[in-house]
């Protein structure tokens, strides 16, 4: 069952490829922050996010798979698995982050004795900073530790310790997203206050890892094992839930906007006019045309989900839409009158975006395409 072997060369090109690209990506950023510091702030951010956002959704789906069950995650299980063991290369990577918070040069200042001042303090940041990617990474550490011991066919309580970990880590997930949108997202702008804003936040990271996994998936559905379980089927229901993603991150957007226009709330209808009219307008219809209205008619033709590569076609295009969609949570905070496009905002993705894969095929191979000796799974490849 094991023919990762087989794969090992062709992932090890990818690999290598991967990482010229993010050494070639990040030295253009280097240059970038060099000529125009802030600028290039300001392009960073929406590249890490938009990074950050696959690894952190390839988490939330590996605790919820192993809180439900379900055949369908199956087959992304190891995508997943590799998906979140890249936090330790991002925790590193937002270092430039850090020392743009310490010196204003993306975040704008709170003074006073207030507590928005205390908690936005730099120190106070940097902890919280701190803690989310210690939690993030101690429960991805024992999820996939606990992986490889099955593997091995120690398989004696680890169902229940999958359980166990999942139900409090579900809810460390919510918690530290919640207040790290907040806090890299929300604080560019420290007027404006959204209780749905989080909860936005964690739908976003579940719809963009599905969609990558399920284009992973696709690449590697011609490889023994994976090409006795890639089924039609398979693919049905991981296009039935990346069909659920899209409508929860629709449900959540318009409700925000719902309540916040209908109320009247004066210190948070800017955010929207401001992301609703002059240059941002066709920003804002194109979002809501191919982030939503789109792929969610395509996603309810089951021809579409049972075709690989046109399910793999929809989740690329959605992968393209989240990114768009970060640029317009993020930049009219600095252009409100219309995007202004810089030639870092492409590179960054693309530098922060190399070393990311390199390191995801690099955990990828490490392990079997499929896992071994879970007993929920037993007579899946026999019978896909």
């Amino acid at each position: 069952m094991n023919d990762i072997d087989a794969l090992r060369p062709k992932l090890d090109r990818l690999q290598r490829g991967f990482l010229l690209i993010g050494v070639l990506g990040l030295a253009a950023c280097a240059f970038g922050a060099y000529s125009n510091w802030t600028l290039f702030l300001r392009s960073y951010l929406i590249g890490y996010i938009f990074w950050l956002e696959i690894a952190l959704g390839c988490f939330a789906i590996l605790m919820l798979h192993h809180m439900v069950g379900g055949k369908w995650g199956f087959i992304i299980r190891r995508s997943l698995e590799a998906g979140s063991r890249t936090f330790p290369l991002l925790a590193l990577l937002f270092i430039p982050l850090l020392l743009g918070h310490s010196d204003k040069g993306l975040y704008p200042a709170v003074t006073g004795s207030s507590f928005k001042a205390f908690y936005l303090s730099p120190d106070f940041f940097t902890g919280r900073v701190v803690f989310y990617f210690a939690a993030w990474m101690t429960l991805a550490f024992f999820l996939n530790r606990w992986s490889s011991q099955q593997d091995t066919g120690t398989t004696d309580g680890l169902l229940h310790r999958f359980q166990a970990l999942c139900g409090p880590g579900i809810l460390i997930y919510g918690f530290t997203i919640t207040f790290a949108a907040i806090d890299w997202v929300m604080a560019l702008e420290p007027n404006f206050f959204s209780t749905i804003f989080g909860m936005i936040f964690i739908i976003m990271p579940a719809l963009a890892a599905m969609a990558f996994v399920i284009i992973v998936t696709m690449l590697l559905a011609k490889r023994k094992p994976v090409s006795d379980v890639a089924t039609p089927l398979k693919f049905n229901d991981l296009g039935n839930l990346l069909l659920t993603f899209v409508m929860l991150w629709a449900y959540l957007s318009f409700s925000q906007f719902l309540i916040i226009w209908a109320g009247n709330l004066q210190d948070e209808i800017p955010w929207y006019t401001v992301r609703a009219t002059g240059g941002w307008t066709w920003v804002a219809m194109f979002i809501i045309l191919f982030h939503f209205a789109v792929p969610f008619i395509l996603l309810l033709n089951r021809p579409v989900k049972r075709n690989m590569k046109a399910l793999a076609a929809v989740g690329g295009a959605l992968i393209v839409m989240g990114w768009i969609d970060l640029y317009w949570f993020i930049v009219p905070s600095f252009y409100p009158l219309g995007p202004r496009f810089h030639w870092t905002d492409f590179v960054t993705p693309i530098g922060i975006g190399g070393f990311w894969l390199a390191f995801f095929v690099r955990a990828l191979k490490s392990k079997p395409l499929l896992p071994l000796h879970d007993p929920r799974f037993e007579g899946v490849v026999q019978h896909g």
